[in-house]
């Protein structure tokens, strides 16, 4: 399966900052639920491994891994990190929604 997703350095850095913590494998699962303020949202999780028909990117050592239901709604995406005054986060760069919203944690198609 091709690489239709992006890691930042940033975003790597902080997964893996966050699995040496919790003593896991740096692997940060992006998956898409129905809710949210403009009809889905992104949830992040750290995965104990990839399944056999996730897409799956690297960076730096860091592996972002996405199912395949979730894929078709964040295709092309890039997942980064940012911090603000606002508070730290990771943002999704979506090009495939068409609305969102203030907090950037959901997304419209």
């Amino acid at each position: 399966m091709s690489q239709t997703l992006t890691l930042t350095p940033a975003a790597a850095k902080r997964v893996a900052w966050i699995a040496e913590k919790q003593t896991k494998p740096a692997i940060l699962r992006l998956s898409v639920e129905g809710g949210g303020c403009s009809g889905f949202q992104y949830k992040f999780d750290l995965a104990d491994g990839a399944d056999s028909d996730d897409a799956v990117s690297e960076t730096d050592g860091v592996k972002l891994v996405v199912d395949p239901v979730s894929l078709d709604l964040v295709d092309g995406s890039v997942v980064d990190f940012v911090e603000s005054l606002g508070g730290a986060a990771f943002r999704v760069e979506n090009p495939n929604a068409a609305a969102g919203c203030g907090c950037g944690s959901s997304f419209g198609i």
